[in-house]
C-alpha cells in the first residue's frame, strides 16, 4: 500500500506527531517582556498616560486587537513603536519647557515687539506658533543672550483730553488684577494715580497719562510676584526698559534714599516709590531734568507740601526775607 501523497512516512500502528508552533508564534519571552515594560515606564513618565493606554496604542499601530496578545514575533515591531514614542514626547517636553521659558521672557519689557521683529526678519513668520522646535529654541537663546535688539515703545503723541470709556475700562481691570494680588484696596490705588497724574479729586485723568499708568499697574503687578525684588526685578517689569540716563538715575536715587544697591532686596514701599520716581519722570511734570532729591514718595503727603512752600518762597525774596525774620523771631523767643 502506498502512503498517501504529502504525507510522512511512519511506521504502521504509530500516530501522527503534534506539530510544534511555529517558530515566532510563542508568547514574549521574559527578556522581551522586560525590554518593553520599561519602555512603557520610562514613557509614562513622559507622557503621563496610563499603562493601559499605552499598550492599547502599541496594539493597534501594529495591528493587533486590544485583547489579543504580544508574540514573540511582535517584539521587534513593538519596540521600535514605543522608542519612536519616546523619542516624540522627548521633543514635546523640550518644545513645552521653551515655549514656557520663552512665554515669561516676553512679558518682560518691550520683549514681545523685538521677537515679532526678529522672526519676521529671519525666518519670515509672524507668530512663535509657525515657528519650528529648533527656531523656537534659537529664539528663545539670543533672547536669553541679549543677541537681539529690543525697541523702544512707540510713544504716542500727548493729548490733554480725558480718558476715554474703554481707556478707562482698561485702567480699572488693571487696577482690580493688582488689588487681588497685593491685597491694597482699589480705592488706595486709584487715589495714588490720581495723585501721579496732579489731578484733583473729581477731576478726570488726561489721557497723556493712560500708557504711563498702564504701565505703573503692570509693573507693580509683575514684581508683587517676586519674592525678593531688587533693581533689576523693577527694571525687567518695565513694559519700556529704562534707558542708560534712566537707570542711573533710578540707582543714585535709591543708593541717597537708602543706601541699596542694584544687588539689594527691596520693601514693597521702595519698590512703589521707584515705580513712582520713574512715573514723574517720564510724564515730565517737573520743567528739565528732575533732581532726584527733589522727588518725594507718594505715600508722604506730609513732606511734599512743604517742599512746595520752600520752592514758593525761594522765587519771592520779599516773602523769604520775612519768613527769615519770624524764624529769628521765634528763635529769640525761645532762648
Amino acid at each position: 500500500m502506498q502512503p498517501i501523497q504529502g504525507a510522512p512516512a511512519r511506521p504502521p500502528g504509530q500516530e501522527p506527531t503534534q506539530a510544534a508552533n511555529p517558530v515566532g508564534e510563542q508568547p514574549l519571552s521574559t527578556m522581551q517582556r522586560t525590554v518593553l515594560e520599561r519602555l512603557v515606564i520610562r514613557l509614562i513618565a513622559l507622557t503621563q498616560q496610563q499603562s493601559a493606554e499605552v499598550w492599547a496604542g502599541v496594539k493597534h499601530d501594529l495591528g493587533l486587537k486590544n485583547d489579543a496578545p504580544l508574540l514573540s514575533r511582535h517584539f521587534p515591531a513593538a519596540e521600535q513603536n514605543l522608542n519612536q514614542r519616546m523619542e516624540t514626547a522627548s521633543q514635546n517636553q523640550t518644545s513645552r519647557q521653551v515655549v514656557t521659558q520663552l512665554t515669561e521672557l516676553l512679558s518682560q519689557g518691550n520683549n514681545r515687539q523685538a521677537v515679532s521683529d526678529f522672526i519676521r526678519q529671519q525666518f519670515g513668520q509672524t507668530a512663535l506658533s509657525q515657528l519650528t522646535p529648533q527656531q523656537m529654541k534659537t529664539v528663545l537663546t539670543m533672547l536669553q543672550n541679549n543677541q537681539i535688539t529690543i525697541p523702544q515703545p512707540q510713544q504716542r503723541p500727548a493729548t490733554e483730553r480725558p480718558l476715554l470709556p474703554a481707556e478707562h475700562s482698561s485702567l480699572n481691570q488693571a487696577v482690580t488684577k493688582l488689588a487681588a494680588a497685593t491685597g491694597e484696596s482699589s480705592k488706595l490705588i486709584w487715589q495714588s494715580m490720581m495723585e501721579l497724574s496732579g489731578v484733583k479729586t473729581g477731576d478726570l485723568i488726561p489721557a497723556k497719562h493712560f500708557t504711563p499708568l498702564m504701565t505703573w499697574l503692570q509693573a507693580r503687578q509683575t514684581v508683587s510676584t517676586h519674592t525678593a525684588p531688587t533693581l533689576h526685578t523693577v527694571q525687567a517689569a518695565l513694559k519700556q526698559p529704562l534707558d542708560d540716563g534712566e537707570w542711573r538715575g533710578m540707582t543714585e536715587y535709591a543708593q541717597q534714599t537708602w543706601q541699596v544697591t542694584p544687588q539689594t532686596v527691596l520693601t514693597t514701599a521702595q519698590v512703589q516709590d521707584l515705580l513712582n520716581q520713574i512715573f514723574l519722570r517720564r510724564t515730565e511734570r517737573a520743567s528739565g531734568m528732575i533732581e532726584v532729591r527733589d522727588i518725594q514718595p507718594i505715600y508722604s503727603p506730609f513732606v511734599a507740601p512743604l517742599v512746595d512752600a520752600v520752592k514758593a518762597i525761594s522765587v519771592r525774596p520779599g516773602l523769604f526775607f520775612i519768613a527769615l525774620l519770624v524764624a529769628f523771631a521765634l528763635i529769640w523767643l525761645v532762648i
